[in-house]
């Protein structure tokens, strides 16, 4: 398994990993990426200038397993850029992956020029919030910047 940048070929992988986990958890609501048409060209979304995806690759099976990335997300302060768009598939989570996946976007983000990283989840997604709760994200009571996902209802941010 390597973490590496997302290449073209992702796209369609990393926007099924996503939809299917959403259903996975009942969390495929309007107000939520699931219908976000993005998912479909993350490839292209993450050439913005300062955010970038990573995606967990396994070699020996030539599958994506998931990814995540950090992107400039509009309104935020320029100091601030979005975790987003961090799932994976459930034969690879408990085992420390996501929080690989975390850091190499958290290093990405400092590297960047950014000191803080916020994220929007859900109550379905508590797993995920609990991971980001043990390394050192807090919670906030309002959502900042414009991410267009209304149904998440839990705030988070980290000082990096």
């Amino acid at each position: 398994m390597v973490i590496r940048n997302i290449k073209e070929e992702d796209n369609k992988a990393l926007a099924n990993i996503i939809r299917k986990t959403l259903e996975e958890f009942g969390a495929n609501h309007p107000g939520t990426v699931y219908y976000d048409d993005e998912i479909n060209y993350l490839s292209e979304i993450f050439k913005a200038d300062k955010s970038t995806y990573f995606v967990v690759w396994d070699e020996e099976n030539n599958k994506v397993l998931g990814g995540g990335g950090i992107y400039p997300t509009k309104g935020l302060p320029p100091d601030t850029a979005e975790l987003v768009k961090l799932y994976l598939l459930p034969e690879t989570r408990g085992k420390g992956i996501g929080k690989q996946l975390i850091d190499k976007c958290l290093d990405y983000a400092k590297e960047a020029g950014y000191s803080k990283v916020y994220l929007e989840s859900m109550d379905e997604l508590s797993g995920a919030v609990g991971l980001y709760e043990r390394m050192g994200f807090s919670y906030l009571d309002a959502p900042m910047g414009n991410s267009g996902h209304c149904y998440c209802g839990i705030w988070m941010m980290k000082e990096i």
